[in-house]
């Protein structure tokens, strides 16, 4: 967010402060990335566009520079993805995450995901008052891709915990396809609970930065089937 990591807590992105992290002390994203993949070598990062999803000037030049920085890491962008901004993103070679929240009707969210060869996922996004999306997005699970991410904005970057009972609802639906979820993990306890319910993956932050996770509890958890702590 303007040039910055930021610590996303409960949605409320007026209020979104610049990180803090145990992992190191800076702010600028390339450190954050750098410590983040110190830490352990992931495969996968999810990055947030906040000013692109608020709908303001983008980060696309720190983007190339972490991929360049490290070719092989294979990043979701959640940026405000429209069709205005949908293949630029793809020629840059980003998995792009469709959220929901951006999405005012279900003909262009179709457009969206009719991309020829698209790497896209879906985040299916809640607020406290519920979804927020076109209500047949979230009803008719044929119209999911492979990949859905289950964002529960109002417990991201808290210690509330994931939303269990609502992760379970999605996944059941589901199919074979992949459910991340997204928002209040806590630490390796809640991460072997997904695991048992059937979640593919996790997207993990704040839990990282405190030192909640260490490197020996994801080492641990990559020996097993939710071997997606993204």
């Amino acid at each position: 967010m303007d040039g910055n990591a930021v610590h996303a807590k409960c949605g409320d992105r007026s209020n979104y402060a610049p990180i803090r992290s145990a992992l190191c002390a800076s702010g600028n994203p390339h450190d954050v990335v750098d410590a983040l993949l110190g830490l352990y070598p992931f495969k996968r990062l999810y990055i947030a566009d906040i000013n692109a999803i608020q709908g303001r000037d983008n980060h696309a030049g720190i983007i190339r520079g972490i991929q360049h920085n490290h070719p092989s890491l294979e990043i979701w962008l959640d940026a405000g993805i429209s069709t205005g901004n949908l293949a630029a993103w793809q020629q840059q070679g980003l998995h792009c995450v469709i959220g929901s929240e951006s999405i005012s009707h279900m003909d262009k969210y179709r457009m969206l995901m009719q991309t020829p060869d698209h790497k896209n996922l879906l985040s299916l996004d809640f607020n406290q008052t519920g979804f927020l999306g076109p209500e047949p997005l979230l009803q008719d699970a044929s119209n999911w891709p492979d990949r859905i991410i289950a964002m529960t904005l109002a417990r991201v970057g808290s210690a509330a915990g994931p939303d269990t009972e609502r992760l379970a609802s999605i996944a059941s639906r589901a199919g074979n396809r992949h459910v991340y979820a997204a928002g209040g993990i806590r630490g390796i306890s809640d991460l072997l609970k997904l695991e048992a319910s059937g979640i593919t993956g996790a997207l993990v932050a704040t839990t990282l930065h405190t030192g909640s996770l260490t490197t020996g509890d994801i080492h641990s958890l990559m020996q097993a089937p939710l071997a997606k702590a993204e």
